[in-house]
């Protein structure tokens, strides 16, 4: 049995994740910490945990804690997966893996030099929409890739009129930029997953908005290997919701979203197939169940520190000139990735 810890019991936690570390065979949840004492308590007596803490340092001690699951902002992502790991405990943490490429490199070093595994949440690799989707791609249903298209757009949400109480999605120092950050990461970590690490990637953005300092408008070229082009239009202040992943082969194309539970499409050959795929109850279950797997030595994880790292390096090379505005330093083209 995989004991977990919770550091940053939040709304991510509620639903999508800490049941999941409940539910899965050979998993359970044993303690939760927040720093709000009082908001640790009550999670920990809603969802049947044993024990609370308002310090995580007093959590990642506990004896009968085995391994630690890190759902804190990003900022906190590597100074608390750093210390969970240097105390010998495998670390579980969601994603974005951490504020930049540079952090992701301080987790990856002490995940080795503590010989623990480092995992990250990237859970759209174990979910069987997706995974429909990496078969048809593997087994030539569109033939051989050669382009992908993302379009993401949302309306601007209210909550982010009051620029004296912007939520931290949207607060850079606290979550390493805006909702592209927070959102398109998961569709170019599953483009990665899909068709390969991204070897080359650029792109402009910029707040259009004016709501918060965060960009809320990108656009992106990026390549993959075998000269597989992509091409992405994000947006967060646009008129209408849109979500559509394209797939573009040599003999037809795979079209899906990435948050909408929208059918996976398949054109090729004069014919148009289907598949309606639900998401599980606790989304991130089929992963969790690929880290305990793989703590107990019996599977592998397809989301690790090193593939969700590459993710941070694509997205800091898309983001390279932004940034740099923003800061005031000389801007830089992006390009290949090392």
């Amino acid at each position: 049995m995989i004991r977990w810890g919770i550091l940053g019991c939040g709304a991510v936690t509620e639903v999508k994740s800490g049941p999941a570390l409940q539910r899965a065979p050979g998993s359970a949840l044993v303690a939760v910490m927040r720093r709000d004492a009082g908001r640790a308590e009550d999670y920990a007596r809603r969802h049947g945990v044993p024990r609370w803490y308002a310090d995580a340092d007093a959590l990642i001690a506990d004896p009968e804690v085995d391994a630690v699951y890190v759902a804190s902002p990003p900022s906190s992502h590597a100074p608390l997966a750093i210390r969970a790991l240097r105390a010998g405990k495998p670390v579980y943490v969601e994603k974005p893996m951490a504020l930049d490429a540079g952090e992701c490199t301080a987790m990856l070093d002490a995940s080795r030099d503590a010989g623990q595994p480092l995992f990250v949440a990237y859970y759209r690799r174990a979910l069987p929409r997706f995974l429909k989707v990496r078969e048809l791609v593997a087994e030539g249903a569109i033939g051989q890739p050669r382009r992908v298209r993302v379009q993401l757009h949302r309306t601007l949400d209210p909550r982010y009129a009051d620029s004296a109480a912007l939520p931290w999605r949207v607060r850079p120092e606290l979550s390493g930029g805006g909702l592209f950050v927070d959102l398109g990461s998961h569709t170019l970590d599953l483009l990665d997953f899909l068709l390969g690490p991204v070897v080359e990637a650029s792109g402009e953005a910029r707040s259009a908005s004016g709501a918060y300092p965060a960009e809320d408008t990108v656009e992106a070229r990026f390549m993959f290997p075998g000269g597989i082009e992509g091409s992405g239009d994000w947006c967060f202040c646009s008129d209408a919701r849109r979500d559509v992943v394209e797939i573009e082969g040599s003999r037809g194309r795979l079209s899906f979203a990435t948050f909408d539970e929208a059918p996976v499409v398949l054109e090729a050959g004069g014919r148009r197939q289907s598949w309606s795929i639900p998401n599980p109850p606790h989304i991130q279950q089929p992963l969790v169940e690929t880290v305990v797997a793989a703590l107990q030595g019996r599977g592998d994880c397809p989301s690790t520190g090193e593939t969700a790292a590459r993710t941070t390096a694509v997205i800091d090379a898309i983001l390279a000139r932004f940034r740099n505005a923003a800061s005031g330093a000389s801007t830089r083209a992006a390009g290949p990735l090392g």
